[in-house]
């Protein structure tokens, strides 16, 4: 198995976990993202720029990030749908911003009301006022691994996507597992078909337990980027079935028993992963925040 010394990990659970929960309190946002930031997180995705009427939850994004610690080191990035939300967040002092697209017809249609012909004819615009503006561009394409309403996803139709996205300037892209339909299999088959020289990302969700297994798999061969959730918070409001991300404090537990740095704190972050189960109300389904460490730390 090919092991890297060291994996980058974004926490999402600021965006992505926190858009399929009942809407909490910009305050309680704020204190999330800076106990994330004080844990040795190097990449945090704060919010998202999408319609507040179609994502309440999202509403006070330019607000939560005016009020949150921006931490020297730590990469800042906002989600957006469109050239527009991508304004949104330039506007609001953001440098990362993830563009998200679907494999799916059918997904993209639900996700963000429009063909994926008609996301990719954006890109080119959405890519030029980034560079205008000195931003980072990634694109986002969900449902890479299978969608809910059409099942299997071609590995081609997804590559194609990529040499779309490539071709209009996009510097980094990530696969997101929206429903948690990969498998090692998939992800050995996806990264067969993807050809690019781009930094790539996966986000895998844990709706049927496989994401330890299928970041394995992407790290053998030779992923190095992935998101994560701390308590295993996530979802996507417009994908049935879309249970939460991978728990980060699972990730860096397994990484850092392997020999593999993340730089992270795990102490601190299982510590966050409590403070994230306190303000949704609810009992996250974390194995490492429920039963704590293989070892006890000191």
């Amino acid at each position: 198995m090919h092991q890297p010394d060291r994996v980058s990990l974004r926490e999402v659970a600021p965006r992505d976990g926190l858009q399929n929960e009942p809407p909490v309190s910009t305050q309680d946002k704020i204190r999330l993202i800076d106990a994330l930031s004080r844990t040795g997180l190097s990449r945090i995705e704060a919010v998202s720029f999408v319609n507040p009427k179609a994502v309440p939850q999202m509403a006070d994004a330019a607000e939560v990030w005016a009020a949150v610690e921006k931490h020297p080191g730590i990469r800042y990035s906002a989600l957006a749908p469109n050239l527009k939300g991508v304004q949104r967040a330039i506007d609001a002092g953001f440098t990362a911003v993830e563009v998200v697209i679907s494999a799916s017809e059918s997904h993209n249609q639900a996700n963000v009301g429009r063909s994926v012909a008609d996301s990719l004819a954006e890109f080119p615009d959405i890519c030029a006022l980034a560079r205008d503006n000195l931003a980072g561009v990634e694109a986002i394409i969900a449902t890479s691994f299978g969608c809910p309403f059409e099942g299997d996803i071609a590995p081609g139709a997804v590559a194609e996507i990529v040499d779309a996205a490539t071709e209009a300037g996009i510097d980094r892209i990530a696969f997101g597992d929206t429903t948690g339909m990969a498998t090692p299999r998939r992800v050995n088959e996806l990264l067969d078909a993807v050809d690019t020289e781009l930094p790539l990302l996966m986000h895998f969700h844990n709706t049927r337990g496989a994401a330890l297994a299928n970041l394995l798999t992407a790290l053998d061969r030779g992923v190095t980027e992935f998101d994560a959730s701390v308590g295993g918070l996530g979802g996507c409001p417009f994908a049935p079935g879309a249970s939460g991300n991978v728990a980060t404090e699972e990730v860096v537990h397994m990484l850092h028993d392997m020999g593999i740095d993340t730089g992270v704190d795990l102490a601190a972050l299982i510590g966050v992963a409590a403070l994230a189960q306190d303000i949704v109300g609810r009992e996250l389904e974390s194995g490492v925040l429920r039963a704590g460490p293989r070892t006890p730390l000191k």
